[in-house]
């Protein structure tokens, strides 16, 4: 039987203690991770989750019975759903256009149009006073005609569409860019116009992704706050909206503030719900 050296004992001996150190660290690092992440996991659901737990069912429900809160919610509901039409019917053709043309200065125009996302609203409420407000630069020529826009439903409409319509536009472009071009081109050829192909063939292709986007707006434009109350104000049962209401709440019932906030939760949960569910479907069929 051979017997080991001095030698090889002792790097016996050092392979296994760098052993032990490798997986301690690695042990170490694994529980450092999970630190990081629970944290981060904790700091975004429990102020989330709290609002639901801080309060009964029955509580939620008993205080959105009040005045600020009905008003709010009626206002909400008309001005997102017009809102949501005034973008799909005017953002579609431009998704379209950006997605299938070639022009110059394209590049720039895609980055403009998330400008919304990205800019603080209550720079979003400031710019559309200067142009649509009573001595702004349409806001003057509108007046003289007895047309108000500023601090009416109209500027709440204004504010959401201004907000919101860049998180439609964005995914209708990427819906219209995953549609071949050669389904449209075989359409064309067997002697459809361009606006039947759009409809029959373009629209039906990308429709998952035009429905993604609309939900996604339409939560954009329901939780909409600092352009509407800059360009709107905060009168109730007049520009109002629910993330208002609770504002305004806060400083009065803060049970309803709660309660609002709840709603609002709900709704957009469903909402995102609903486009992971169609992206889900989407990326099953192709």
């Amino acid at each position: 039987m051979r017997v080991r050296s001095i030698g090889e004992r002792r790097d016996v001996a050092v392979t296994w203690k760098e052993g032990v150190a490798s997986s301690a660290l690695s042990t170490l690092g694994r529980l450092v991770l999970a630190l990081a992440i629970s944290v981060m996991l904790a700091f975004l659901f429990l102020p989330l989750i709290s609002v639901f737990i801080s309060r009964s069912p029955l509580e939620l429900i008993s205080n959105l019975n009040t005045e600020i809160a009905y008003q709010a919610l009626l206002l909400s509901l008309e001005t997102t759903l017009v809102s949501l039409s005034i973008i799909v019917v005017f953002g579609t053709p431009l998704a379209y256009w950006v997605a299938k043309y070639s022009f110059r200065g394209k590049r720039i125009l895609e980055v403009a149009l998330q400008m919304p996302i990205v800019v603080p609203p209550a720079v979003a409420g400031v710019g559309l006073i200067l142009v649509f407000g009573n001595l702004g630069l349409l806001g003057g020529t509108l007046s003289a005609f007895g047309v108000g826009v500023a601090f009416t439903w109209i500027a709440v409409i204004m504010a959401q569409v201004f907000i919101a319509a860049a998180f439609y536009v964005f995914a209708a472009r990427q819906a219209f860019e995953a549609v071949d071009d050669e389904l449209l081109a075989v359409s064309r050829t067997l002697g459809e116009s361009p606006w039947r192909t759009f409809l029959r063939i373009t629209v039906p292709l990308a429709l998952p992704g035009l429905i993604s986007g609309a939900a996604l707006s339409l939560a954009r434009a329901l939780g909409e706050f600092g352009a509407t109350i800059v360009f709107a104000g905060n009168l109730p049962g007049s520009t109002q909206t629910m993330p208002l209401a609770i504002y305004t709440a806060l400083q009065s019932n803060f049970d309803v503030a709660v309660a609002i906030s709840a709603l609002l939760l709900s709704v957009a949960f469903i909402l995102l719900l609903l486009v992971g569910l169609i992206n889900r479907r989407q990326r099953a069929f192709s």
